[in-house]
């Protein structure tokens, strides 16, 4: 049996209705291309394991599903491989062929980008500079490509490099929608758990141009009377 139809052999219908509405599959919304199977994560990741020494066209059978769960996966398949990869060659093949699936709009819901771009994105530590990359994925049409320039930066913080997460964070303040304010909100305050004092030169600089969810997120682990002095500052 293969990967797909064992993920097939799990589904639950009335399940797979209420993942439909909760992740936004409704025309017009974000999600609006969706189907789901109605798996849990923990039943996704036991088939992911067990399926972890797939090939990369194998994969990509997986990425390329009309369902979520699948493309999950697949994902969640290649973050294994990747924390194994033996050198930078073989993490550049996974790297490489992670943006394809990308760039192809396979990786298409918030959770595929979370669950997969953190682990991911360690291939870009080593490099000279990053930040170009980062920037064209800020700057893409693509809500998802901008969703991943900010959450590859999670690999930088986890390393005690925080410098990424400002300077992308600082390129989608303008962004319009809210799962990038939630997004780089999100990583703000994780770089604030590193240093706090160089999160608050950022609100110093940006708090009153940032979104209000994007603000709310990244001062959630500051004490609270400094959470209403932010919040009652940016008005």
């Amino acid at each position: 049996m293969s990967a797909l139809n064992e993920l097939k052999a799990l589904a639950k219908p009335s399940r797979a209705h209420e993942l439909q509405r909760f992740f936004k599959t409704a025309k017009g919304q974000y999600g609006d291309v969706d189907l789901f199977l109605g798996l849990t994560v923990p039943e996704i990741r036991v088939i992911a394991r067990k399926y972890k020494n797939l090939t990369l066209p194998e994969i990509q059978e997986l990425t390329s599903s009309e369902f979520h769960e699948a493309r999950l996966c697949g994902l969640i398949i290649l973050t294994l491989q990747f924390k194994v990869a033996q050198d930078r060659l073989a993490q550049k093949k996974i790297f490489d062929f992670y943006i394809k699936q990308a760039k192809a709009g396979r990786i298409n819901n918030w959770d595929l980008v979370d669950v997969s771009a953190p682990i991911i994105g360690a291939y870009l530590i080593d490099d000279s500079d990053p930040y170009p990359f980062l920037e064209k994925l800020a700057k893409s049409k693509s809500l998802w490509e901008r969703r991943l320039s900010i959450i590859f930066t999670f690999a930088f913080i986890r390393v005690g490099e925080l410098d990424l997460t400002f300077d992308i964070a600082q390129r989608l303040l303008k962004d319009e929608h809210d799962l990038i304010h939630k997004a780089t909100g999100w990583m703000l305050r994780e770089a604030g758990k590193r240093d706090v004092r160089a999160l608050r030169e950022f609100l110093n600089s940006h708090s009153k141009a940032m979104p209000r969810t994007m603000l709310r997120y990244s001062i959630e682990k500051l004490p609270e009377s400094e959470r209403r002095k932010w919040l009652i500052d940016s008005r």
